[in-house]
């Protein structure tokens, strides 16, 4: 997954909101087997798989990106939705008008590069009585009043929106580029194991434009954003405890993405991999011996004490890519203990280097999981 979503959805001990459905969060080896597992052959058929795929058991859509007002302030921002499916001998426990059979969760986040300020915030909602839900066949995805929505009758272009009594976001993205799938025949592998994998696309490079909203102040902005889909039913291998994602869009129009599955010795999964996405959209497959990750700083959380890598050296012989990335401030932690109940780092960063021998710069996010403690599924 690419950024394992999937796998901390998997923590989702999360209903401290609704006290009264935390048991219909608690599943089974047994009861998870009533929904798919990823399996290779998928086909996908756009727009219909930007909707919700609720034979699978989990599925995330998530959207980053770096944006500039009229006067130079910048600002990243992550606005990220999860469905996870209930089992239906689970869903039979409670009357039909309040039956849930999909949970649904999201996260926002800010950041104001300009003053260095994070914000962030997290919601948890039903599907019940029309609180939040997901839309099959199209993007339209809610809770509350924080949305996702496309209509592909008129325009390609997705609308993004959230708010905070502190933020806000209205934002519209339209694709320069098809979509991307990672991995080979449909599937993205997270295990070894029959079904650990996941269906898992990406739209790595969004035209963007609309408002932001700090404080009282309005602002105008333009940017590039990155949007990744995935959904499937298998959870992570047991030796796993963390994560690094990266998405990166490169001055040459190249776009990266890489994930590394973490062990408890340090050493990266076999399975992780990435994608090289082209100029023209082509995309080239990257398998874990094609590009090596070196931390070269650190930052560490004053409130978690999780120690997250803050500069990083990325190298291909490969792809003949020598970059340095940066995070552009260290304090982007999230604890999304209304939610997903992990504490995780996801911020914007910067790029720059050489691809090929020609000078490159960039901007991306990375998300890192299991610094401020090992990662370890609730459910």
């Amino acid at each position: 997954m690419t950024k394992l979503r999937l796998a901390y959805v998997m923590a989702l001990l999360l209903l401290a909101g609704l006290p009264a459905f935390t048991a219909l969060a608690v599943a089974t080896v047994e009861t998870s087997q009533v929904f798919d597992m990823a399996a290779p052959g998928y086909q996908y058929w756009f727009p219909r798989d930007h909707g919700a795929h609720e034979r699978f058991r989990t599925e995330w859509w998530y959207y980053t990106g770096h944006v500039t007002a009229a006067d130079g302030r910048r600002f990243g921002f992550e606005l990220t939705f999860f469905r996870r499916g209930i089992p239906p001998d689970q869903v039979q426990t409670l009357p039909s008008r309040w039956s849930i059979q999909q949970l649904y969760l999201a996260h926002f986040a800010l950041t104001d590069l300009s003053t260095e300020r994070f914000y962030y915030a997290d919601k948890v909602s039903r599907e019940g009585l029309g609180k939040a839900g997901a839309e099959t066949g199209r993007l339209h995805v809610w809770v509350d009043r924080w949305s996702l929505l496309m209509d592909d009758r008129t325009t390609p272009s997705h609308r993004l929106q959230a708010a905070t009594d502190d933020v806000a976001i209205n934002l519209m993205v339209t694709p320069e580029k098809p979509p991307v799938i990672h991995g080979g025949d449909g599937i993205s592998r997270k295990g070894t194991d029959p079904g650990q994998a996941s269906h898992y696309y990406s739209l790595t490079r969004l035209a963007t434009e609309g408002q932001i909203r700090v404080g009282i102040e309005t602002f105008t902005v333009t940017g590039l954003s990155w949007m990744d889909h995935e959904f499937g039913s298998a959870d992570l291998g047991q030796n796993v405890v963390g994560w690094d994602w990266f998405s990166l869009q490169l001055s040459d129009a190249t776009e990266l993405m890489w994930y590394s599955l973490r062990r408890a010795d340090g050493s990266s999964d076999p399975v992780s991999s990435g994608t090289l996405v082209l100029a023209d959209g082509r995309v080239q497959p990257l398998d874990s011996q094609d590009l090596t990750i070196a931390p070269l700083a650190y930052w560490t959380s004053p409130r978690s004490k999780g120690r997250y890598p803050q500069r990083w050296r990325l190298t291909s012989p490969a792809l003949g890519m020598d970059v340095t990335v940066d995070s552009l401030l260290a304090d982007q932690e999230l604890d999304t203990s209304r939610s997903t109940r992990v504490t995780y780092w996801e911020g914007a960063v910067s790029v720059s280097g050489r691809v090929r021998g020609a000078p490159v710069t960039g901007r991306g996010y990375v998300e890192m999981t299991g610094y401020a403690e090992r990662f370890t599924p609730k459910l």
